[in-house]
């Protein structure tokens, strides 16, 4: 299967495309897992040279909670999520994230995995996190918040829920 590109924000950390401060990645997925490469720059650092694990577990839970919206076709909150670092990650050198949602728990949990890597195919970390699927809240201002085309929007995220 071929991948194809996610839609993505405005606002968001991780992919908002107007945020100035934003690290401003993209995502593709095959239907299951959810991809982005890109490179990281000095002021992501805590170390000098060495890449914050702050900034590393923000892109893991990113790309697993999509690899979730995904699959299940709802948006989630994180509940509880692990991070095994195993080598640092350096600004300037293209890192790959790859994740994708292991398991659905009838709806009312979704478990996913993550792992992030060098370019070469060396692991920096890994991840496994747990999502719970957002409920009673208006999503219009989220959805307004995206941009793609309507392709994208139709087939990667959550079908809008009927206003009342």
């Amino acid at each position: 299967m071929s991948f194809s590109e996610l839609p993505h924000s405005k606002s968001c950390f991780v992919c908002g495309s107007k945020n100035p401060i934003g690290l401003n990645l993209r995502f593709k997925t095959d239907g299951r897992f959810v991809e982005s490469t890109f490179t990281l720059r000095p002021e992501h650092c805590g170390f000098v040279g060495v890449v914050h694990g702050g900034i590393l577990a923000t892109i893991l839970d990113e790309l697993m909670v999509w690899g979730c919206a995904v699959q299940a076709k709802q948006f989630s909150y994180c509940a509880e999520m692990s991070v095994r670092y195993i080598s640092p990650g350096r600004a300037g050198a293209p890192m790959t994230c790859r994740a994708e949602m292991t398991e659905n728990k009838r709806g009312k949990l979704f478990v996913a995995s993550g792992e992030l890597k060098n370019v070469d195919g060396s692991v920096i970390a890994t991840s496994t996190a747990k999502y719970i699927p957002v409920r009673g809240v208006d999503l219009s201002p989220w959805f307004a918040d995206f941009e793609g085309t309507p392709e994208q929007l139709r087939e990667f995220l959550p079908p809008m829920p009927h206003q009342h």
